[in-house]
């Protein structure tokens, strides 16, 4: 996949990388001259100097990064957040704290994370009805959260 720095200022970041062999999710850097705090229930947009051209048929999805959601209460809002292939601007993560204290973000921090993922085009097909099945609409907790 094709990828490009938006911005020379930070050619110093790494390219998003894979933190071990078995990672399906490449972590992603802040591009920032500055530090950004983000208040305890507020939202940032983070920039990552980065834009790709992804091929025809895939997807980038951005993610949070378990450790900054575990021990921070930070999170990728809109997350799975998808970058269509037909995109070609700054990726940017948006942030939340979900946490009680203000979170700072420092230059070069690993912000989230990146996951390109195949996807189908799809047609719809309208019909009068569909078929049954177990479940029928039983949604949100029909099937309870015990063990069966």
């Amino acid at each position: 996949m094709k990828i490009t720095r938006t911005s020379s200022e930070y050619k110093d970041l790494p390219l998003p990388t894979y933190s071990t062999s078995g990672s399906a999710g490449m972590d992603v850097h802040a591009a920032i001259g500055e530090p950004i705090t983000i208040n305890a229930g507020a939202v940032a947009m983070i920039p990552t100097g980065l834009a790709i051209a992804l091929e025809p048929g895939y997807e980038c999805q951005v993610r949070s990064r378990s450790g900054l959601a575990a021990k921070h209460g930070v999170f990728t809002l809109n997350s799975p957040g998808t970058i269509d292939s037909d995109y070609r601007g700054e990726v940017k993560v948006i942030l939340a704290n979900f946490g009680s204290n203000p979170f700072v973000i420092q230059r070069g921090d690993r912000i989230a994370q990146l996951v390109v993922a195949r996807y189908e085009i799809v047609t719809w097909q309208e019909v009068n009805s569909l078929d049954e099945t177990e479940r029928g609409g039983g949604g949100f907790g029909s099937t309870g959260i015990g063990h069966k």
